[in-house]
């Protein structure tokens, strides 16, 4: 079974649903005949490489409300990723482009480190306030899940892997992609966002490969859309 999972590290629920279905994953009896591919997806493609602004001031001014009033807002994500162990401090996180970072998660996949470098860059998002569009944070943050320095900075200089982040980014519009996280199982069934693991666990148990056309088995699960998350 092949799941291609469409997330984006600038989304919260994305970094949730993650935790929830390797956890469902990890319970599953034929867990080692799965193939987990990481599918980039910008909720915000025109947000800014260089100066971001914190995500509560865009939201703020997006939504029409006051800064506060945005905390508020994240404050649900971040208590549900508290009862999965994860320690949210969006009142940290940089409104940035996550273009470059993507790119990083196609090198670190075509050296089999996909799942860590992935998982090393939301956490540095959601948690720690690291600005993901700065070349020098993607190096160190790469690093620190195992790439070597110097692959990471030549391929962020050289344009690498941009062709297969936007080659992604199409598959997610065929796919009819308009929220994430979405997870896709061998191309004929979905489920659309940050299910309890017990759902994940109940799809895989069910599906295998299938030759019909896309349907979603899971759906209204917490997911980051265009107009927010």
């Amino acid at each position: 079974m092949r799941v291609e999972v469409f997330s984006d590290i600038a989304c919260p629920w994305c970094y949730i649903g993650k935790t929830r279905f390797e956890r469902a994953l990890a319970r599953y009896e034929r867990a080692g005949e799965v193939e987990v591919v990481w599918r980039s997806f910008q909720l915000a493609p025109d947000a800014p490489v260089a100066d971001p602004e914190p995500t509560a001031d865009h939201l703020a001014r997006k939504y029409g409300v006051s800064r506060e009033g945005a905390l508020a807002m994240m404050d649900r994500v971040t208590r549900e990723a508290a009862s999965e162990g994860l320690e949210f401090h969006l009142e940290r996180s940089l409104a940035a482009s996550t273009f470059d970072a993507h790119r990083v998660v196609h090198l670190a996949a075509a050296r089999g480190r996909g799942r860590e470098v992935m998982e090393r860059l939301m956490r540095a998002y959601q948690s720690e306030g690291a600005n993901v569009s700065d070349r020098d944070t993607l190096v160190r943050l790469a690093g620190e899940a195992g790439l070597p320095a110097e692959d990471v900075r030549e391929a962020l200089e050289s344009g690498a892997y941009a062709d297969a982040v936007e080659a992604d980014l199409d598959l997610a519009r065929r796919y009819g992609v308009t929220g994430v996280p979405f997870f896709v199982f061998d191309a004929a069934a979905a489920v659309s966002g940050a299910q309890p693991t017990e759902v994940f666990l109940s799809v895989l148990r069910r599906l295998g490969p299938q030759g019909t056309p896309l349907r979603t088995v899971a759906e209204d699960g917490a997911a980051c859309g265009p107009d927010g998350c």
